[in-house]
């Protein structure tokens, strides 16, 4: 069941010495830059209505200027909104005070800047254990936490080091412990591995996922890069001048762009690696669900296939051809469908990326089995398929 935590309704922000005084020519749908050229004032934001789901990693992107890390700082009111509700749970965040507001900030929402954000000053424990500071957390306590994080994120025994002794991947490093460390529900990046050499960043992402399969946080990552938003994200935000042009699951986002602004983006993306079997697999409709071949025969002239997947209790067995079943329903030696009687071809995991396969799907002769952990036949992926989707079509 979907779970919301996170709403954004009919959000617009005009920034200017009066923005109210342009909202109607932003809702009549003038352009940004005229409004820009005739008023002074820049639309940052124009008609956003989005929900984010408890637990997900969702990822807001677009080039500079979209507004995406706009978007971001309204969650915490870092800025505050033209017009536009915010809630977070059953928080209407826009009708907090200042205290109220600082004690949202301080419990529910924890920050991992681009630039790191890391107090010279301090040592690197200290950087990490700063918001349990600020929370009125014990000494002793803060410090144990914080050691713990910095050795969940692979810097235990750096904890007394400056941050300028270390390099930029473990700077990031520590940043992103210090958010975790006030077990804040949220987490906001706002391009929080754009500033890393790619091998770097990439490691950082591999971390990310794998604190996420632990932790179950709500993340909202904000970044350029649509190779990193299709790794990281349960759904993408695509923003264009302020507006949001596309949102949906990173495969809707890939195989089904809603804009030709969408389609450029996606048009270099290797698919191979960004899209899994699940994405693109179809329904096994060839389901042979009985053991004897006299009924599996007449289930079979339902298909348009001449082979059949076998299924029993126990799960996929294997592909049995019409011929096959013909010889032995013609040959009277047995009533039952054999293992003997079954073709052999590589099983595929519905989790597996589409470069992983693409040799056993191009080698085999029929569409390969999608199969479950539990050994349950979900699917089957062709040649044709895979070559549609890797085709672009």
């Amino acid at each position: 069941m979907p779970d919301p935590l996170i709403r954004i309704e009919n959000l617009y922000k005009v920034f200017g010495t009066a923005p109210q005084t342009v909202m109607d020519r932003v809702r009549e749908g003038q352009s940004k830059d005229d409004i820009l050229a005739e008023t002074g004032h820049t639309v940052g934001l124009k008609e956003i209505d989005l929900t984010i789901e408890r637990g997900q990693i969702f990822v807001i992107m677009g080039l500079s200027g979209s507004g995406k890390s706009t978007l971001i700082r309204h969650l915490n009111r870092l800025i505050d909104p033209t017009e536009g509700k915010i809630i977070v749970g059953d928080v209407d965040v826009m009708q907090l005070d200042q205290k109220e507001l600082q004690e949202f900030r301080r419990h529910k929402m924890s920050m991992v800047f681009q630039r790191f954000g890391l107090m010279p000053h301090r040592t690197v424990l200290q950087n990490v254990a700063y918001g349990l500071k600020v929370q009125g957390i014990a000494k002793k306590e803060r410090e144990t936490k914080a050691a713990d994080w910095l050795e969940t994120v692979g810097l235990g025994g750096y904890g007394k080091q400056y941050p300028m002794q270390l390099s930029g991947g473990q700077q990031q490093r520590v940043g992103l412990a210090r958010a975790l460390c006030t077990d804040a529900e949220i987490l906001l990046m706002d391009e929080a591995f754009s500033a890393l050499d790619p091998l770097i960043r990439s490691e950082m992402q591999d971390q990310l996922i794998e604190l996420q399969e632990k932790l179950h946080k709500t993340i909202v990552f904000i970044t350029h890069d649509l190779d990193e938003a299709l790794r990281l994200g349960d759904r993408i935000a695509i923003l264009k001048d302020g507006e949001l042009v596309q949102e949906g699951a990173p495969e809707d986002i890939l195989l089904h762009p809603a804009t030709d602004y969408v389609e450029a983006f996606v048009k270099d993306v290797n698919r191979a690696r960004a899209l899994t079997v699940e994405n693109v697999m179809k329904p096994p409709v060839s389901r042979i669900t009985t053991d004897t071949i006299e009924d599996a025969l007449k289930q079979m002239k339902g298909f348009k296939d001449d082979y059949g997947y076998y299924e029993n209790e126990d799960g996929y067995q294997g592909i049995v051809l019409q011929e096959t079943l013909e010889k032995a329903l013609k040959e009277g030696t047995h009533k039952q469908i054999r293992d003997d009687m079954l073709e052999e071809v590589p099983l595929i995991s519905p989790d597996s990326a589409l470069e992983e396969i693409i040799p056993e799907t191009l080698g085999a002769d029929y569409p390969l089995p999608v199969v479950g952990d539990k050994g349950e036949l979900q699917g089957r992926l062709s040649r044709t398929s895979l070559a549609e989707v890797l085709g672009g079509e």
